[in-house]
């Protein structure tokens, strides 16, 4: 007990820091091992996203004309950035349509051959109710869709060419600044009755930019997207055939 008068004091190394003799003891086992004192994570500072030209591609023409101090000291991504811009802009302005009309023959050379210069066309010449007509129809309707700047239209064959073979069905005529490019004749050329959107986009792009990707780029990018697309509708076609056949086995 201390004298009256006279204070204590006790002295304190740091937090979790063991005096010689307590080291000792653990040892040998008579005291607890030592609580593991807390420490902060090391410092890392945050990963700053790469302005390179994936970055610049996924900005719409908005972000881009709101970056423009970004690459003041960069100009080879300024210049990048200024084309991009230009790309959206002009994607802008071309005529935009989304959907397969219906023309008649005496419309063709308004709707088709004096199409403005910049617009690519598909023109389908079909019969109503005819098979292979029809599975074109339901192809070029979702191509309309997912490519709105290549105008599409469809007109009756024999309005279009009097007395027009049925076996020439489905038949579609590719043009560009007032330019027949091709004759397609046929479901042939598209798979026959296994015909897909996929793989009627990559017959048209053999001709020319008729299902760009991403509205203005075309070539390797859109057809490979299209082949990995085409290529995995077969792959469940083929499963699909496997799970009947083994059904029927079980039938049997």
């Amino acid at each position: 007990m201390a004298a009256e008068g006279y204070m204590t004091t006790v002295y304190k190394g740091p937090e979790g820091e063991s005096t010689q003799w307590q080291d000792i003891h653990r040892k040998l086992g008579n005291f607890k091992p030592a609580p593991s004192v807390w420490k902060p994570d090391a410092y890392k500072p945050e990963e700053e996203e790469a302005k390179d030209k994936n970055w610049v591609d996924s900005k719409d023409g908005k972000d881009l004309s709101d970056l423009e101090d970004e690459f003041a000291d960069d100009r080879f991504m300024e210049e990048y950035r200024q084309k991009r811009i230009r790309e959206l802009q002009d994607a802008a302005r071309r005529p935009r349509f989304g959907s397969v009309e219906e023309i008649r023959g005496s419309e063709f050379v308004s709707q088709v051959t004096n199409a403005p210069p910049e617009v690519w066309v598909v023109v389908h010449l079909y019969k109503e109710g005819y098979g292979p007509s029809t599975l074109m129809s339901q192809a070029l309707d979702q191509l309309a869709v997912q490519h709105p700047t290549t105008k599409f239209v469809k007109i009756i064959s024999t309005d279009c060419i009097p007395r027009y073979p049925d076996t020439n069905l489905p038949t579609l005529v590719l043009y560009h600044e007032g330019t027949c490019l091709q004759h397609i004749v046929g479901l042939g050329p598209f798979g026959g009755p296994k015909t897909t959107p996929e793989q009627v986009a990559l017959v048209l792009n053999k001709h020319g930019n008729f299902c760009p990707a991403g509205e203005e780029e075309a070539g390797e990018v859109s057809q490979a997207a299209h082949l990995k697309s085409l290529v995995g509708r077969m792959v469940e076609r083929r499963e699909e055939e496997e799970r009947q056949d083994e059904s029927s086995d079980f039938d049997d």
